[in-house]
């Protein structure tokens, strides 16, 4: 693709570019495609974005962005993530597991077996442990960003929809502290068990942190300052922004902070507020940068037969074992079975958080994690489309969607959009 528009670069403009010019093109391809995924196949818009950016993947347009993750496309991938994980952060609230505490035992049990079941897995098919471990990881996380995105999309509410939410929340949050942890281990030799527990807490020390200055910082702001405000909204973004590059400098995971921010915020200020929507369209465009950018660099993997029957079987294992682990831990949760597996179903997609783990380790160990990202990346990508499929499967079944499941009218969708 690189080849066939070379020629227009000696007329491009240097503060401009034909990478500036191909990702906006790009860009306009994906609004249009998930807004005709959402119209005429009632489908989530981020179906059509991971579908054009995997395409585009697939021809070669992956040759612009560098891999492992780095520079500008790192920063605004994580960028994204982090404002996601934030307000997601923001809607968990501490005293929610004091009087429900078998929904953490549900969130462990689900993260655990995830983790044990596609190791076992992957070691009945062959894979070396020092590829299946960080496999499992990435495996791990499920999407809490994808979520939200199908949420909104299908205006769902209800006891499925929150507790997905959360559970995909708290799964990423323990797939941030051992990946990062993880990637810092992948090159040393093999210690006891304080040397490996000593990583996994410096990297939650130091997201901790930056943490609670973020979530100090954004409290005396809401002081003077009010929530509806796109002024605070501005502010709580170059914040999180300023939290990127300097939990990543200092050691920690910049989502984490991010997240564990939201968290924060939510417990030194328990009212509501919606910043998210008073940012508007950039937050929007940013967003959907980040679904584009994560297919097309997931789809520079090597695609054969073999890898793909790898794939296939941890896909296959990640889907049982989370339905399987949010129905041991469901007893006392005050959700019934049925529900218990539109969650399990729910927490099926996979994307921007288990593509930064696998690009820690491919920066931290580039052979190891060259082989790590062969299934990683097919996984993801995958898991993107089909993940916010099933995730919007579930949320239908379980009734908590105001949306028809059939295709939309041209005048329904019209208004649709006007209030979103």
């Amino acid at each position: 693709m690189n080849d066939m528009l070379s020629f227009w670069e000696p007329w491009l403009r240097p503060s401009a570019g034909l990478a500036t010019v191909q990702w906006s093109l790009l860009l306009a391809v994906a609004t249009m495609v998930g807004y005709a995924c959402q119209r005429h196949a009632a489908l989530p818009k981020v179906v059509g974005y991971s579908l054009v950016g995997g395409i585009a993947g697939l021809i070669g347009f992956g040759a612009n962005t560098a891999w492992p993750l780095q520079g500008t496309g790192l920063f605004l991938l994580e960028l994204g993530v982090a404002i996601v994980l934030f307000e997601c952060g923001g809607r968990i609230t501490l005293r929610w597991f004091r009087h429900n505490p078998m929904v953490l035992v549900q969130s462990v049990a689900e993260s655990a077996l995830t983790y044990v079941l596609v190791s076992l897995v992957l070691g009945w098919l062959g894979v070396a442990s020092e590829v299946a471990g960080p496999l499992a990881l990435v495996a791990m996380a499920a999407s809490p960003l994808v979520l939200t995105r199908v949420v909104a999309d299908m205006r769902a509410a209800g006891a499925v929809t929150d507790r997905g939410l959360v559970l995909a929340t708290l799964s990423t949050l323990y797939a941030l502290a051992l990946g990062s942890a993880k990637a810092g281990m992948l090159t040393q030799p093999k210690a006891g068990f304080v040397a490996s527990i000593m990583p996994v807490l410096v990297v939650l020390g130091v997201s901790v942190a930056v943490a609670l200055v973020l979530a100090v910082l954004m409290r005396l702001a809401l002081r003077f300052m009010s929530p509806a405000s796109e002024n605070t909204s501005i502010l709580f973004l170059t914040l999180i922004s300023a939290s990127v590059p300097v939990a990543s400098y200092l050691g920690g995971s910049a989502p984490l902070a991010a997240l564990l921010g939201g968290i924060l915020l939510k417990q030194f200020n328990p009212r509501p507020w919606a910043w998210p929507r008073q940012l508007g369209t950039a937050a929007s465009l940013l967003t959907m940068l980040m679904f584009v950018l994560v297919s097309t660099v997931a789809a520079q993997a090597d695609w054969s037969a073999p890898v793909a029957g790898v794939v296939g079987a941890v896909i296959l294992a990640r889907l049982v074992a989370k339905t399987m682990g949010v129905a041991v831990g469901n007893v006392g949760t005050g959700a019934n079975w049925r529900q218990a597996f539109w969650v399990g179903c729910a927490m099926a997609p996979m994307s921007s958080v288990a593509l930064l783990i696998a690009s820690q380790f491919v920066a931290a160990a580039p052979e190891l994690g060259a082989q790590i990202a062969g299934v990683a990346l097919p996984t993801i990508l995958v898991m993107e489309v089909l993940g916010a499929a099933l995730a919007t499967v579930a949320i239908y079944r379980s009734g908590e969607s105001s949306r028809p499941w059939k295709p939309l009218s041209r005048t329904n969708t019209a208004g649709d959009e006007r209030e979103s």
